[in-house]
């Protein structure tokens, strides 16, 4: 059973609480998958964007946790460890359970991605990154407790917690602006 105090508990329960029958692991793989394609960290945009996905514009609270949930997002991709924190289940939860919040973060962040990327030029190993996040995208909940299953689960997050990066460092980052000619 999770715990309720785990962020992901918390957002569900936020999002259930407004009638937005969203998964808090899906909304995250959205942000991700738009802010590597190189979306920005605007937040106009992003609400926008979460407002299509939830089926109409969030109420305050979610707006608020929306917000917030952008800026960890914008100081984990632009912070200097580099480090990615999914927003999934805790690791009290059943596998089933994690694996299935596991697949709708890679649909959601497949969905950001496509959004804003289109159809633009990849590197090989972009496309196959996004190959591997399609292909987690159809796990499905029929993984049994198992510690086979647990040390795949594991393995995969660790995957998804670098995958992005490469996907940030390649689409996400706007290019610098030359420096404007000062007019004296």
């Amino acid at each position: 059973m999770p715990i309720p105090s785990s962020p992901y508990v918390a957002f569900a329960s936020l999002l259930a609480s407004s009638a937005h029958p969203v998964s808090p692991a899906e909304l995250h793989g959205l942000l991700v998958g738009r802010s590597c394609a190189g979306a920005g960290f605007e937040a106009e945009p992003w609400l926008r964007d979460a407002s299509e996905l939830l089926g109409g514009e969030p109420d305050e609270p979610v707006r608020q946790a929306l917000i917030g949930l952008q800026d960890m997002v914008k100081g984990e991709l632009g912070g200097e460890d580099m480090t990615l924190v999914l927003l999934l289940p805790s690791d009290e939860a059943p596998v089933a359970e994690r694996a299935l919040a596991l697949g709708q973060w890679c649909q959601g962040f497949l969905g950001g991605f496509g959004v804003v990327a289109g159809d633009r030029a990849l590197s090989d190993e972009a496309r196959e990154v996004l190959q591997d996040l399609a292909a987690i995208a159809q796990v499905q909940s029929a993984l049994e407790e198992s510690e086979d299953a647990e040390s795949d689960y594991m393995e995969v997050m660790e995957y998804l917690r670098v995958a992005p990066m490469l996907l940030f460092a390649e689409c996400g980052k706007a290019p610098a602006e030359a420096p404007r000619p000062s007019l004296h």
